[in-house]
């Protein structure tokens, strides 16, 4: 889709020769290596694979790549973004944002460019918390979370990164988190999806908010923690080495999600539902399930793709120049214009 022409690389060939200035133990380490690990999966080609950040520690990721990129200014990364592939739709564009930059100033930002569907892939890199500017409470820190700009603890709702996208329009949604290993599934998931493609990755910030994110990312008992989503299977969870002992069903009394008991042989009949990822409404509930009564929802939650903004934009330019003379001499002598003469006076004079 986004990349044709296959090409033959490696990991080595995405890195470059940049300091990768992370604290020890950042997640932004393991999901570098996995878009590393990636690209070459997807025969992507580094001289048309563009990234393009804004601000945080995320946004240093156009820097490790060996790839054409653009560090932008805060929160404004999509409007870049889309300039740039309006200006070269061919470019296979990656956007790499975090929770503050992408949620609080470049809220604006970000919504547009998930309902103008403009084709590219967008990380957003959540570790609920400001970790740049030193540990202040997030768009997406969770109710208490005491920091130096919280010091009794937070009292704000915090955003719900899949939610918003989901509903400014974006049509491809997907979740993941820093070390697992189903993370490069989701991004070239992502990546053969056309138009923007947005995935929520859950980062640890070894510093101001070290393992937030083990109540479900932990390794151990992960099976009971997190839903991987897959079209067309069964939305089963627990302990896969027993074969699954739990699934997600619809209640049809109530019209919500709940937890039933159910195996890989008795999942019909236990009601289970088959994940179909082009059913928005389903997306919603799984989005929105409260962690702890229900597990994490991870993997592609939405994918249901329409035509992109910039075809439509091509497609605009060739019917609004067709039949037309490129001229630019005409263009700008078009309209009311007139002539400075230098021997004439000033009218004032």
């Amino acid at each position: 889709m986004n990349a044709p022409v296959k090409f033959e690389t490696t990991l080595k060939d995405w890195e470059t020769d940049q300091e990768v200035r992370w604290c020890p133990g950042c997640g932004d380490y393991a999901i570098l290596k996995a878009v590393q690990r990636t690209l070459p999966q997807l025969g992507a080609n580094p001289s048309n694979t563009c990234f393009i950040s804004g601000i945080g520690c995320s946004s240093r990721f156009p820097y490790y790549m060996e790839t054409y990129g653009f560090h932008t200014i805060h929160g404004r990364a999509p409007a870049i973004a889309t300039g740039v592939k309006l200006a070269n739709p061919d470019l296979d564009i990656w956007l790499v944002t975090g929770d503050g930059d992408g949620l609080s100033i470049g809220g604006n930002h970000m919504m547009h460019v998930l309902r103008r569907n403009v084709n590219m892939q967008i990380m957003l890199f959540n570790n609920e918390i400001y970790g740049l500017t030193k540990g202040q409470s997030s768009p997406t820190s969770r109710e208490g979370t005491k920091s130096p700009s919280t010091p009794i603890g937070s009292y704000d709702h915090p955003a719900n990164p899949c939610a918003f996208a989901l509903g400014a329009g974006a049509r491809f949604v997907g979740r993941g988190f820093d070390v697992s290993k189903n993370l490069p599934d989701v991004l070239m998931a992502a990546h053969a999806h056309q138009g923007a493609a947005f995935i929520e990755i859950f980062q640890n910030c070894i510093v101001y908010n070290k393992d937030v994110f083990n109540d479900f990312a932990a390794p151990k008992g992960a099976g009971d923690r997190q839903l991987w989503l897959e079209d067309g299977k069964p939305m089963l969870f627990g302990d896969p080495k027993a074969g699954y002992d739990k699934g997600i069903a619809l209640d049809r009394d109530t019209l919500t999600l709940k937890v039933v008991d159910a195996s890989e042989e008795n999942w019909e009949e236990a009601g289970v539902l088959v994940h179909n990822a082009k059913d928005r409404t389903i997306a919603h509930m799984l989005i929105e399930m409260p962690f702890g009564p229900f597990p994490m929802a991870l993997g592609v939650i939405y994918d249901d793709p329409r035509p992109t903004f910039e075809t439509a934009v091509i497609e605009e330019r060739a019917r609004a120049s067709e039949g037309k003379e490129a001229n630019l001499a005409k263009l700008l002598g078009k309209g009311q214009t007139w002539t400075v003469d230098p021997n004439e006076g000033h009218p004032t004079d």
